[in-house]
């Protein structure tokens, strides 16, 4: 049977094929005439919406016409990856997709669009560990100490996430699965609250981006205990791995992945590869994605495809495998 990339690939090349036959004026029309909108599923200043901001000018420069950077936020994001679901694959819609709103929350809760069928993948910008993080004052100093006051403790140590379903919320269920921990899931409307709670002390622990907590932790407000990544961050040099820590394999981390919605004629899709390739070979790009803890990707459409592919199932067995039930 064939890959979910390859049906992909040959429906976009029946597409495109279909759309110069069927429509021979449009076929004639140079792409793009006009703006294209970057949707970004999260709100302006969080991690998604700095992404896409930071290479939307290459972009603009590459593809010659402006590229657009539209916050609709809500739902974990998938407020905008419905949006662009339902939009025309002509690529003057375009999304930021992000691993919570496209791999994770679609293994919830019933969201409007199909993960896999709903979407053309074009290019992994990024990914981004998240880091295992406690208030300064929490008597817990390493990862195993948080892993043993979880198992003895009458009060369940209890962690924050941005909402059902979210980076925050899987990344600790796989914890979970994978360490015997016994932790309580605090949903928050949003990563702001559930920080801003964390470093007050309200909640015991987080699962978060390096972005988001990298300001707290170098003003001494949040005490990091691991990253969740195979490798060590290079601006957190000092914080150990997840799996150094005593969980072996353990390995999470957060993508930004452009896409489009479904059936984007491939020529269009490999002109928005190449404008990504070339947005991160900017040297002020490239040096701002890495001051901010990112790990810049780039790639082909069929390996955005593949992990794509293995998160929707990776995440699907962990939300099975937890027990969470689908919700509308």
């Amino acid at each position: 049977m064939p890959s979910n990339a390859t049906r992909r690939t040959v429906v976009s090349t029946l597409c495109a094929g279909l759309l110069a036959l069927c429509t021979p004026a449009a076929a004639q029309e140079k792409y793009p005439s006009r703006p294209i909108t970057l949707m970004v599923g999260f709100a302006p200043g969080g991690g998604t919406d700095i992404i896409a901001r930071l290479i939307a000018p290459k972009l603009s420069e590459v593809l010659g016409q402006p590229v657009v950077v539209e916050n609709r936020s809500g739902a974990s994001g998938t407020i905008a990856a419905a949006a662009v679901s339902r939009a025309a694959p002509d690529g003057y819609t375009m999304l930021m997709g992000h691993v919570s709103s496209n791999a994770m929350v679609p293994a919830v809760m019933r969201v409007p669009y199909d993960p896999l069928r709903s979407f053309t993948p074009v290019a992994v910008v990024g990914t981004v560990p998240q880091v295992v993080v406690v208030p300064a004052a929490s008597p817990v100093k390493t990862l195993q100490e948080l892993i043993a006051f979880s198992k003895k403790s009458a009060q369940k140590p209890n962690y924050a996430s941005s909402g059902v379903g979210t980076q925050q919320h899987l990344a600790a269920e796989l914890f979970k699965q994978a360490t015997g921990a016994d932790l309580v899931h605090v949903p928050y409307k949003g990563s702001g609250q559930a920080i801003n709670d964390l470093v007050a002390g309200v909640v015991d622990l987080n699962f978060d981006t390096v972005p988001t907590v990298l300001p707290h932790i170098r003003a001494g407000t949040l005490r990091p205990l691991a990253v969740t990544t195979k490798t060590r961050v290079p601006t957190l040099p000092d914080v150990p791995t997840v799996a150094e820590s005593g969980v072996p394999g353990f390995d999470v981390d957060t993508w930004y992945m452009v896409m489009g919605p479904a059936h984007l004629p491939q020529p269009i899709v490999d002109l928005w590869s190449n404008a990504v390739k070339q947005a991160l070979t900017d040297p002020a790009a490239r040096q701002r994605l890495t001051d901010l803890g990112t790990v810049i990707v780039g790639g082909t459409p069929a390996e955005a495809a593949a992990v794509l592919d293995a998160d929707v199932a990776k995440w699907g067995r962990v939300v099975k495998d937890a027990g969470i039930k689908a919700t509308d």
